[in-house]
């Protein structure tokens, strides 16, 4: 039986990740359980699954429910009693969202724990650290975002597997041929509506935005240790082809299923073995047409920005990150319009300090400081 760490349990990933392990109790064991505030479903998460360690990290919520909290589980609150869940699993699996998610992967690296990776913002703001650190720690890191998992597949299972290509694909999110005068009307309630996925509300305007595919793109570089010009994006509406991986002899692998979360969450749990995981196989007759289409880097600023900061380096990655977080924050709660979420972090990167992201304290500082400049702006 393989026993997880699950970081950020309530989130949408961290529920589906509860769900894998309902279905194959026999094969997983949450041996430890982390979420940040969201107390009643923390605590249901809790009883049903009584892990051995449970932490939330709002201070305020954990002692109002330290006292419900079964006997059996330890129990802490903050964010230092939060990493401590890291070292009862075998498996760290990380699916908090935003730049937190770093410090508990570098923990898991620090402890020697393989990582199922759902949190982003570990690769695209600190992926040279982290590879290398895994590198030397000789643990495994698997992808569980649906594209980087479908590459891994079709690269069987092996992040070092020679390629001419990796071919992420993109649903377009709801704007995708908007014209500029419709996105000026464009409201968190619609952008909010993904056409194939339900997922958080932060990831759901970057795929709006098309940040998140420029996010996946920095992912990469860093998982298959990728230049940039062997990384090529393309839109698949129907969500049904999740990337492809072309050869030097020029074959194409792609792997396709129906949307779902659930698939990439267990396998970065089982591989190289496969199980059900509930998802009804593909009816191709029913299928009709599977559209390509193309993502123009310019047509899409966020997009543009994540390449442009990919091919910065150094810490503007980390920096256009931070930016992103405080601007998407501000438009869901209605201070700045959609377009002004790319002309934020545009003006923060102009703004940015190199400097060489070799450590965990330089990345934080850069995550700090390009908050600040993205608050000011907002």
């Amino acid at each position: 039986m393989k026993t997880i760490s699950l970081i950020g349990s309530t989130g949408s990933i961290g529920q589906q990740v509860c769900s894998v392990a309902r279905r194959h109790a026999d094969k997983f064991k949450i041996q430890s359980i982390v979420a940040h505030s969201s107390a009643e479903l923390f605590l249901q998460q809790v009883k049903e699954f009584m892990p051995k360690y449970a932490a939330l990290v709002n201070e305020e919520m954990g002692r109002a429910v330290a006292d419900q909290i079964p006997q059996g589980v330890k129990f802490g609150y903050g964010e230092e009693a939060a990493l401590e869940a890291i070292a009862y699993g075998e498996v760290a699996f990380v699916a908090t969202t935003g730049f937190s998610g770093l410090k508990y992967s570098l923990k898991a690296v620090e402890l020697k724990k393989d990582i199922a990776l759902a949190n982003k913002e570990t690769l695209v703001c600190g992926g040279e650290l982290v590879m290398n650190k895994v590198k030397g720690a000789g643990i495994d890191l698997m992808p569980v975002d649906s594209e980087h998992s479908a590459l891994w597949q079709a690269l069987n299972f092996r992040k070092n597997a020679p390629f001419r290509r990796l071919i992420i694909t993109a649903s377009g999110g709801p704007f995708y041929s908007y014209t500029d005068e419709q996105l000026e009307k464009v409201t968190p309630a619609s952008a909010l509506k993904h056409p194939t996925w339900q997922m958080g509300a932060k990831i759901t305007i970057d795929s709006a935005t098309l940040l998140n595919k420029g996010f996946e793109v920095i992912e990469a570089r860093w998982l298959y240790d990728a230049p940039l010009e062997k990384i090529h994006t393309i839109v698949q509406p129907e969500s049904i082809i999740h990337s492809l991986v072309e050869f030097d002899d020029g074959c194409v692998m792609a792997q396709m299923s129906y949307p779902t979360m659930e698939l990439p969450i267990q396998l970065a749990l089982t591989y190289p073995e496969r199980f059900d995981c509930g998802l009804r196989p593909l009816n191709f007759e029913e299928l009709g047409s599977i559209r390509f289409l193309p993502l123009e880097r310019k047509r899409f600023p966020c997009y543009d920005l994540a390449l442009t900061a990919l091919e910065e380096g150094d810490n503007f990655p980390c920096a256009l990150n931070g930016a992103g977080e405080v601007a998407v924050r501000a438009f869901l709660d209605g201070r700045i319009a959609f377009k002004e979420i790319a002309k934020t972090m545009e003006a923060v990167l102009s703004k940015t300090q190199r400097r060489t992201a070799d450590s965990y304290e330089v990345l934080k500082a850069t995550d700090l400081r390009a908050r600040a400049l993205a608050r000011e702006l907002v």
